[in-house]
């Protein structure tokens, strides 16, 4: 039994270094590769690009689309868990209630899918990069490793892509499609959106100037 306890112990105290350690270096380097990149059998396309060089529409619209509360929450959004549980217990379509945040800290440091198991990990790394990277930190490196289509990772190959532009120079619906698409990339259209998919662009695009004047991404960009 001491043994037991001796093990889990250490192991306790070595994944608290390494994951200390990986978001330390990340907040200073780019992430070289996911374990999402490394299990895609398309292979992958990417290319780190820094936040300054990423067209400000692209930053509002995924906050209109994923996390319009980015600014104003520490990695978790509350309101939105409860709603998605209450969905949920309902039936129907799973809803989700992950930040921007916790779509970073999974997609960084964990695996895609469920699980009680990788939640926890995803809270834990969500809390850290809030308090180690800051905002800024976190937007940049999830526009940069976001799976944006088949194959292709970060905004900056998807403008790439669908665009033949680099992410610096996106229009608002072009910044727009590209958010709508984020959830399931392998399967929605962001070039020829059609029917749900393109009004569900057309509104985020809207909604990008309202998330300007709101101010909702000031938390980025002071």
């Amino acid at each position: 039994m001491r043994w037991l306890i001796r093990f889990l112990f250490k192991a306790l105290v070595g994944f608290l270094g390494l994951s200390l350690g990986l978001v330390l270096l990340f907040k200073f380097l780019p992430v070289p590769v996911t374990a999402t990149m490394l299990m895609d059998e398309n292979g992958i396309t990417k290319d780190w690009t820094s936040l300054s060089n990423i067209d400000r529409s692209m930053v509002r619209a995924v906050i209109a689309a994923e996390d319009g509360k980015f600014c104003l929450h520490e990695g978790f959004d509350r309101e939105a868990i409860e709603k998605a549980i209450e969905s949920n217990r309902h039936g129907g379509r799973i809803r989700g209630g992950s930040t921007i945040s916790q779509q970073t800290a999974k997609n960084v440091f964990l695996w895609q899918g469920g699980g009680y198991v990788r939640k926890g990990f995803e809270a834990w790394f969500t809390v850290l990069i809030e308090q180690i990277w800051g905002k800024r930190r976190i937007m940049e490196v999830y526009l940069n490793v976001a799976e944006t289509g088949i194959g292709t990772y970060g905004v900056e190959a998807g403008a790439q892509r669908y665009f033949d532009k680099s992410a610096a120079s996106l229009t608002p619906l072009e910044a727009a499609r590209m958010a709508a698409a984020l959830p399931l990339p392998k399967e929605r259209s962001v070039k020829n959106p059609r029917g749900w998919l393109a009004r569900h662009g057309n509104t985020i695009s809207a909604r990008i100037g309202a998330v300007g004047r709101d101010g909702l991404d000031s938390c980025v960009y002071r």
